[in-house]
This record gives C-alpha cells, structure tokens and sequence, in this order.
C-alpha cells in the first residue's frame, strides 16, 4: 500500500486526490501502528478532507476515534483532540456520521448523553452496510449492554468476510465474534472462531484477538495460562502504547482472581483498569471491582463503583440492569438482597448472559447460605456449579462445589462426554468424506483452504483419527 501511494502521489494530484492519498496513508500506517502513533496522522487527514469532502471526512475522524480508543491512558488527551476537531463539522446521515455523533457526545457530555445515539446508531445498520463501521457498531452494542445486537453484528460481519473473501474484516471480526460467544457462556464455539483468527490473522486484528483470548482464558479459571495471556497483553499493551490493552488485561485479571477467590488481587487489578474510562471496559471493571471489594472488606469502594455503574443502568439493557442489580445486592441494605439477586438473574437470563446469570446465581447462593438458608442455598448453587462446569468457567465452578459442600451437599463430579463437532466442522467432514478437496470445501464455504484444513485437523482430533478415509466410519460410530 505505501509503495502504491507513493507511486500515485508522483503524478499530477488535485487537493481531493491529495488529502483521500494523505487519508489513505494514515488509514494503511493505522493497521499496524493501531493506537497511539495513529491519531494525528488520521486527524490531519481528516481536516484535510472537511472542505472536500465532509463526508470522507467524517470516516476518517471515526478512525481517529478508534486510534485513539486504542491508545487510551497513553494519550489521554487524545479522545478529546478528536472530538474537539469533529464536532463542529455538518452532521451527516449515513451511518459512519452516526457513529462519529455518538463518540463526540460520549466524550464531552459523558456516556449516559451518548447513550440515545448509540442506540440510533445500531438501528442505522443495515445488511448491505459498509463494514468500515464495524469496531464503533461493536463497541456501541457493548458500551449499551446489548449483547443480542453484539452477536447479531458480529454473526452478519463474518458471514459478510467470509462471503466477500475480505480476510482484513474477518481478522477483526473473528475475534468480536469470539468475545460476544463468551459472555453468551458459549466457549467452546468462541474458542474455535479465535483458531480461525489465528489461521486468517492479519495485523488490524492482532490487539482485538489477543484481548478476546486472554478474557475467555481468564473466566476458564487455568490460573498459569490465564496469567501468561494476560501478561503478554500487557507487555505488548505498554510497546506498542495501546493503553486499551491495558485496561482489558486489568479487566481479565481482576475476573481471573475473583473466580480463584483471591480478592484483594481482583480488586488491585480492577482499580488499575479503572484509573482511565476506556469505552466499554470501564462498565466491566466497575462490575468487577464492586464484588471483589465487598469480599475483600472495602465497602467504601465498593460503594463508588455502584454508583458509576448506577450510570450504566440508565442504558435499560438486560446486562446493564443485571449488573446494577448485583451492585445493589453487594452493597445495599441486607433486607433487599435477595430481592436484587433475583431481578440480576432474570435480567441476565432475558439477555442471554449466560457467563453472568452462572455468576450472580453463585452469588446469590453464596448470600444464601450466609443466612443460614441452606436449602434455598442448594438450589442456587446447584444452577450455579451446573452452568459454571457445562461453560468450562473452572474457578467459578469450583467456588460454587466449595459452597455447595459447606451446605452439607455431596457434588458428583461431571462426567465428560464424547467431542462434539461443530456445526461447521461436521459439515467440512461430510464433504470431505464424500472426496471434496480442501479447495472445493472452501469454496462452497466461503473459507480459504488453510482454514478448512485448520478445521479438519480438529475433526480428526476429536473424532480420534488420522486421515479423511476414517471420517465417514468415524461417523457412524457416533
């Protein structure tokens, strides 16, 4: 790309040639410097636009956004530059102007003024939009609580990738996809879309995929290997100067301990993360920070943590509301609790929140079994260990056992079943049974054939074979 620019730029350019080249530049430096260094080359590029092309313009103030989302506590300054630069230009309709609306207004006037617009932004989006909006729709729907319109975007971006053969948006979707599964309990399909990251990765989605992977490592509970994700994070966080890793890391640690039960570790963490509002994070780590203090004896920090996310309530979405719901039984009157553990499971429940309705009910069960209500205690914590274990959440699945036990209740350890392919997956081994190459597989699938050969080694894995001529015997065994 570069080499090509520099090319263009040799011959005859008129202004709007010059500044969509100067835009295209930094659009292209952006890719693999995607944070700190990227944001005042995008912002001259877009003021370089305002008068040519407002519309151009707009775009590419929405990736000095993104830039700048990225960079977060390393240039803390930057989010405001960007929205100082990009309010004053004429609004506009289409979707990527929508978005720039609603990030300008989220960083002036505060998430709750921006929340309205988040809101209209999401319902801007058609089938046929352009995926260049596809971080800020991602964002948007998370920054809400609305994870149903999280996987509903990510579902239509990687089916759109996949279609187009556009490996740049399915390198970023691909792991958008995989964090939305996770908070819908969903781990082990969540898992095999972060192998295809791996297998289709370029550089846009290197940061997006090592976040995902080190937040679904941290609520699996594997203490080391969490740890090792989430110390790359932060190392490659403070090379590269994107503080967004930084506060996602402080995130995935602060779930890590409180699943082990180390409290006073998860609060340290969630206090580093929460010491710069990065969009999206700063929801999870006041969540995060609310349980972890209670448990660890600060009720005073526990207390102002309930109070931003008394913010985030205001979005009206199930996972926002479950999460105040919890902070107010951590932290509100003993007489109320049950009754706000009670409204967090059903919100949690209503929206697919399989990861935390698993979590308030241990919760709950855990409050339960404090007064002496052993055998209400059960039952909530019996759904807890259940839903914790089937996820592969194995901390939170061992504090439910731990809980369970103390209430005078024998817990049969789960028993393992049989591998179960995928959707795709059996269906790449059907036809591969049936003799089609990898190239024909990909084709008809809308994979490359890297990645269908990535999935028919998983096949073999968990089918116990070593070659397609077993794939339709070891089908009929099952």
């Amino acid at each position: 790309m570069p080499d090509l620019l520099a090319a263009a730029e040799l011959g005859p350019l008129d202004p709007l040639q010059q500044a969509n080249a100067s835009r295209l530049r930094a659009k292209a430096s952006s890719m693999t410097d995607p944070g700190l260094g990227a944001v005042r080359p995008l912002l001259d590029a877009a003021g370089r636009l305002r008068e040519l092309d407002p519309a151009a313009a707009r775009e590419t103030y929405l990736a000095a956004f993104g830039a700048a989302i990225w960079a977060g506590r390393h240039d803390e300054g930057g989010r405001r530059r960007v929205a100082e630069a990009a309010r004053d230009l004429p609004p506009g309709d289409e979707t990527a102007g929508v978005f720039l609306h609603a990030l300008v207004t989220w960083t002036t006037d505060g998430p709750v003024a921006a929340f309205p617009l988040l809101a209209q932004a999401l319902r801007a989006l058609t089938e046929d939009e352009d995926l260049a909006v596809l971080w800020p729709a991602a964002n948007a729907a998370v920054e809400l609580g609305d994870l149903q319109a999280w996987l509903d975007i990510t579902d239509r971006a990687v089916r759109f990738a996949r279609t187009t053969g556009t490996l740049s948006v399915l390198s970023t979707a691909l792991p958008y996809r995989a964090a939305s599964l996770g908070y819908a309990g969903r781990f082990a399909e969540a898992e095999d879309v972060l192998a295809e990251a791996a297998a289709v990765e370029e550089a846009a989605g290197v940061a997006t995929r090592m976040v995902s992977t080190a937040l679904i490592g941290a609520y699996r509970g594997r203490e080391r290997p969490a740890l090792e994700l989430i110390e790359a994070m932060e190392r490659d966080g403070g090379q590269r100067g994107l503080g967004r890793l930084t506060a996602m890391a402080a995130c995935a640690r602060a779930v890590l301990h409180s699943g082990l039960g180390n409290y006073p570790l998860a609060v340290e963490a969630a206090l580093r993360g929460g010491e710069y509002q990065d969009l999206v994070v700063h929801h999870w780590t006041c969540s995060e920070l609310v349980e972890a203090a209670t448990r660890a004896g600060h009720p005073a920090v526990a207390a102002r943590a309930r109070e931003r996310l008394a913010d985030w309530g205001r979005a009206g979405t199930p996972w926002a509301l479950g999460a105040l719901a919890v902070a107010d039984a951590l932290t509100g009157a003993p007489g109320q609790a049950e009754d706000h553990y009670r409204e967090a499971v059903d919100h949690f429940g209503r929206g697919g929140l399989g990861v935390f309705e698993a979590r308030a009910r241990l919760l709950f069960g855990e409050w339960l079994r404090r007064q002496n209500r052993r055998a209400q205690a059960r039952t909530e914590l019996r759904a807890a260990h259940e839903a914790a274990a089937g996820m592969g959440m194995e901390a939170f699945a061992e504090r439910a056992r731990r809980e369970l036990l103390a209430t005078g209740e024998t817990v049969r350890k789960r028993t393992v079943g049989a591998p179960v392919l995928t959707p795709q997956e059996a269906q790449i081994a059907r036809l591969a049974a049936t003799g089609h190459p990898n190239a024909e597989i990909g084709a008809q699938l809308f994979l490359s054939p890297r990645t269908v050969e990535w999935h028919l080694r998983k096949v073999f894995a968990k089918l116990g074979i070593s070659s397609r001529r077993e794939i339709a015997g070891a089908f009929a065994d099952r």
